[in-house]
């Protein structure tokens, strides 16, 4: 899909599935591997952090994702790193796998941090990413908001985030959490564009998954999942045993978006059914 301008005026973003990214965990690199061919080269490939996988299981998982012709982003979970050095030995090691150019940092689930770090906040501010070679940071967003911190305060951070990473000439990217209604998305996007920042975003979609799986995922991260959302996504609360895909997500998505008022949107698939399912799903869809 190309962009266009509809009747209304409005101008259609380029195809949402042109320049997808994914994410997967350390554990994941087998399944990567498998459907490898059914991904573009240069297609973006997170890789999370873990409190269950160790920072050798990271960095092995981002030096595949460069072998196989795709672009590694490491998270940087800033509540599990225990110390500085912590944090220092990990961008070396990134570094070293030629995987440090562009990285996600997040603030990460543990209630207390592990170490000196309370948010990603404190691990931009260190100035130790671009001098390790990072070039590109992705931060957080939340268009319903987060279980645990006030909707202002989640604001006050993207704000000062993203002027921390322009002061340091570091390049931001904002992705979001996953959601089954794109109602809160695109009006979470035009609060992020009034406030000034003009950073290429990325919605969270979940790839085709058990519809008990996406509703498990969604009551761990706070996702709305009320009957009527679940409806609008294509999901049914009495039919759990089935497996459902984001079609109607992201089809609806390209309808309300509009480049001039939205600007740089794509989306970044978070591969809770697997890799090889997320993809095949991508590859038909584009094909469709």
């Amino acid at each position: 899909m190309h962009s266009s301008t509809d009747q209304a005026g409005r101008q259609a973003p380029p195809g949402l599935l042109d320049t997808v990214s994914l994410e997967i965990t350390g554990k994941d690199v087998k399944e990567l591997r498998s459907a490898a061919a059914q991904i573009p080269p240069g297609t973006r490939v997170n890789i999370t952090f873990l409190g269950n996988e160790n920072m050798a299981l990271r960095v092995e998982a981002a030096r595949v994702v460069r072998e196989l012709g795709f672009r590694p982003v490491p998270h940087v979970s800033a509540r599990r790193l225990r110390s500085q050095e912590d944090l220092k030995d990990y961008l070396a090691a990134l570094a070293e796998a030629d995987a440090v150019e562009e990285i996600v940092v997040i603030g990460g689930d543990p209630p207390e941090p592990e170490g000196p770090f309370p948010d990603a906040l404190s691990v931009i501010s260190t100035g130790l990413l671009g001098a390790h070679g990072v070039r590109h940071v992705n931060v957080a967003g939340y268009p319903e908001g987060h279980p645990k911190i006030d909707d202002d305060v989640l604001w006050k951070a993207v704000e000062q985030k993203w002027a921390a990473l322009r002061e340091q000439n570091l390049a931001c990217s904002v992705t979001t959490q996953f959601g089954f209604d794109t109602g809160p998305v695109v009006a979470w996007i035009e609060k992020l564009r009034a406030r000034e920042i003009n950073s290429p975003i990325r919605v969270g979609v979940p790839g085709p998954a058990g519809v008990q799986r996406l509703l498990r995922y969604a009551r761990r991260f706070g996702v709305q999942s009320s009957a009527s959302v679940v409806q609008k996504y294509g999901l049914s609360l009495t039919g759990l045993l089935g497996t459902a895909g984001p079609n109607r997500f992201v089809e609806s998505l390209e309808t309300e978006l509009d480049t001039d008022r939205h600007g740089d949107v794509s989306l970044h698939f978070y591969t809770f059914g697997g890799v090889r399912a997320t993809a095949e799903w991508i590859q038909n869809a584009r094909h469709e």
